[in-house]
């Protein structure tokens, strides 16, 4: 029996030294930051700030030298600088833990045009992956469903919750759709020229989609005598209430998916991944599109782009006027914590820093429909966000101090800082 109960006490400890972090409790006190040098998210800095938030809200934001009553703890942040806390769109976070589990895996549902299935409901609010974003100042994002040609329903969550309940800020926000390419590559492996050559079946994926999107606008409008639940969950994108995300790169597959899109009745659409977004601008203002980059970590897609190209990608469409973000839907996903290096990235390209950093913050807040509350500081909006030792764009200095989800004091603890302190303990000889 002893020995029983010492393996029962022993598994406790261990899924307990595993746990995820209990999420902090509501805000019950106010909090000042004073002194810190404030980026807002929206273009501008304040050098010696002033920053209070109480019940989950900002009440102030301005310069300390204003003679205005400190309310609650106060945080003495000189030579700090705080932010909002930065949101990753378009992944696939929470929905997946290790990806040789398949059974740890739910990014991806069988069937081709599912857009009822909810990436919500299968979102793991204690996963390890999405802890780990935390500490980098990631704290928002839209979890997405992947595969398929129309993937499923997306939401959006922050990333301190006991439940996907909890985290819910944007329920069923968009459906993300996989654009087919008008071209396509050589399989070698079966005996075709490498090199790529046109997509014969193009035309007919078009026709596909097409019926797809007429049907379900149909199912919308008549009385079904059999629900349909595909077609159903397809009305918020008819009645202006969800957003298209639709991943494509290439110029014409932009040009035809945008056209395809407004000519069957969605209202909202966004670009995701637009690697060659930057040569149709002009089209994509036209038709007021958002575009989420691709990361700036990569290597050229052809042998004829421009080293470079990725790295300044998000700059040639934020000078040319387009409302972009960064995203990397393509990489792994405990890449998405180094999604402010993303953006720093493009301040190497010449691209103003406050700027780079509305590309993860205050625009990609307007892109997912959430800028009401989150993505700035601004009196009113939600108190996330985050003081760092640094500057939180560069690898060197963004080291957290502090960081608050709708006002919570979140811990900024994980399994790899406890696995760090564990290991630095041993190389430096302690016990």
């Amino acid at each position: 029996m002893k020995k029983i109960t010492y393996i029962l006490v022993l598994l406790c400890a261990t899924s307990f030294s595993f746990a995820q972090q209990t999420p902090a409790p509501a805000q019950t006190e106010a909090i000042t930051i004073e002194g810190a040098t404030a980026h807002l998210g929206n273009g501008k800095v304040i050098e010696n700030s002033l920053l209070m938030f109480e019940a989950g809200k900002i009440t102030f934001v301005g310069d300390a030298k204003m003679r205005i009553a400190r309310k609650g703890t106060i945080i003495n942040a000189t030579g700090k600088h705080v932010y909002p806390g930065f949101i990753a769109p378009a992944k696939s976070l929470g929905l997946v833990e290790v990806d040789a589990v398949r059974a740890s895996d739910d990014q991806d549902e069988i069937g081709d045009m599912i857009p009822h299935i909810r990436s919500l409901i299968a979102y793991n609010a204690e996963s390890k992956v999405v802890e780990s974003m935390r500490p980098n100042g990631v704290l928002l994002g839209q979890i997405a469903p992947q595969g398929g040609r129309i993937s499923g329903t997306s939401s959006i969550v922050q990333f301190d919750a006991w439940n996907w309940e909890d985290a819910a800020v944007k329920v069923d926000d968009g459906i993300h759709m996989n654009w087919p390419n008008s071209f396509k590559q050589g399989r070698w492996w079966m005996g075709e020229e490498r090199g790529f050559k046109p997509n014969e079946k193009y035309t007919e994926e078009l026709d596909e989609i097409t019926t797809f999107f007429k049907n379900a606008m149909a199912y919308g409008k008549a009385a079904a005598p059999e629900m349909n639940l595909a077609y159903k969950a397809m009305s918020g994108l008819f009645d202006g209430n969800q957003k298209l995300y639709i991943y494509t790169d290439g110029e014409k597959e932009i040009i035809d998916a945008v056209t395809l899109a407004k000519a069957n009745g969605v209202k909202e659409i966004v670009i995701v991944g637009g690697y060659r977004a930057y040569k149709i601008t002009d089209f994509l203002k036209e038709n007021n599109i958002a575009v989420l980059i691709n990361f700036t970590h990569n290597n050229p897609n052809f042998e004829d782009d421009d080293y470079d190209l990725p790295y300044k990608n998000p700059k040639l469409l934020f000078d040319a006027g387009v409302l972009v973000g960064i995203q990397n839907a393509s990489a792994a996903n405990f890449q998405t914590r180094n999604l402010p290096f993303y953006a720093g990235q493009t301040v190497g390209q010449g691209l103003d820093k406050e700027a780079a950093l509305q590309l993860i913050t205050g625009n990609t807040a307007k892109i997912l429909g959430i800028d009401a509350d989150y993505g700035t500081l601004e009196v009113g909006k939600s108190a996330t966000l985050f003081i760092s030792e640094g500057d939180a764009l560069d690898t060197r200095s963004n080291q957290l101090t502090h960081a608050y989800i709708d006002g919570r004091d979140l811990s900024l603890e994980t399994h790899q800082t406890e696995l760090w302190k564990r290991y630095m303990r041993k190389y430096e000889g302690k016990k």
